[in-house]
């Protein structure tokens, strides 16, 4: 498959994405030692949601509707378009449709009772992330414009070529119907699809304007010290609302540079400044090794410890929806 071949930047060396500033990922020999003697609770096989949304056609005015549709899935409705966020309907997060993390609950929009989907966000190529089947049936039935970062649209239009994807660079605007507009910013992360081409593609959380204000959504990230969160309370704020990533993060000596625990997403809340926050990244696949209760039940500690009331940054089941 082609591959990125663009100019070198400071990301970029001429054959993959990295980090200027920063830690160098864990290789293979550290996931294998993981994998080896990881000790993961066993999360049950099912755990229905008891909320189901059937989302309106449109929403019109300042009036932004979030629905949570499970893991980093969401429907972002207002001024009149419809955006889904790394939308996943498939059953497992795998490059096969018979092993690897299987969901726990049902998406908590069914695919049938979408909308007419217009804009789709989706943040790197992670495959609970870039989910080629859902992207498929999107295109087949909508024909959405697809933003992304560099190089996962040329796999996506590998796979399919009526998905409509475009590839941007960090630091990118891209102007969206209706007034609409969605800037590309810096994550702690990384990318992969294969053995093979790690790297290979960008990785990326956005800042969408809207009539009603910006809002940030991170679908993965490491902390990283807060830094990336307080660039874009310096270069973008404020920031209206917050989606920041609360699971998948441990053992912490494995993956602490590139997912965030509870403490560290409440702290990024602190640092990029927003008036309200929505959790995401939780309780639908088993990524990693904590219990599927274990991220929201932190996630309230750390609010505690820090004074912030609880419904500042709230976690949602699939299918439960938050108007602003």
């Amino acid at each position: 498959m082609k591959t990125y071949g663009g100019p070198v930047s400071d990301h970029f060396d001429g054959r993959r994405f990295y980090d200027p500033e920063g830690t160098r990922l864990k290789s293979l020999w550290h996931f294998l030692k993981w994998q080896l003697t990881r000790g993961r609770p066993r999360w049950p096989d099912r755990v229905p949601s008891p909320y189901a949304d059937t989302p309106p056609p449109r929403i019109a005015g300042e009036t932004i509707r979030f629905s949570f549709v499970g893991h980093a899935s969401w429907l972002i409705q207002t001024a009149g378009t419809n955006i889904l966020v790394d939308p996943i309907w498939s059953d497992r997060a795998s490059p096969v449709s018979f092993a690897g993390p299987k969901r726990v609950n049902d998406p908590g929009i069914a695919f049938d009772a979408l909308p007419p989907i217009d804009t789709v966000l989706v943040s790197h190529g992670h495959y609970d992330h870039l989910d080629l089947p859902t992207l498929s049936r999107l295109a087949a039935k909508f024909s959405p414009r697809v933003v992304t970062p560099l190089g996962n649209d040329l796999a996506m239009t590998h796979a399919d070529a009526r998905i409509l994807a475009e590839g941007f660079d960090w630091d990118q605007r891209v102007e969206i119907d209706n007034g609409l507009a969605v800037t590309l910013v810096r994550t702690r992360h990384w990318s992969a699809r294969g053995p093979f081409d790690r790297n290979k593609s960008l990785w990326a959380s956005f800042v969408l304007e809207t009539p009603a204000g910006k809002i940030y959504v991170v679908c993965d990230s490491g902390y990283g010290g807060g830094r990336l969160f307080r660039r874009v309370r310096d270069e973008h704020g404020p920031l209206r609302l917050a989606i920041l990533p609360i699971g998948a993060y441990d053992p912490r000596w494995f993956l602490r540079e590139q997912h965030m625990d509870p403490m560290e997403a409440v702290n990024a809340l602190i640092d990029c400044g927003a008036e309200q926050a929505l959790a995401s990244h939780h309780g639908t696949f088993q990524l990693t090794d904590e219990a599927i209760d274990a991220p929201v039940t932190a996630l309230h500690a750390a609010l505690d410890q820090a004074n912030i009331p609880r419904r500042r940054f709230v976690a949602l089941k699939p299918g439960q929806v938050v108007e602003i």
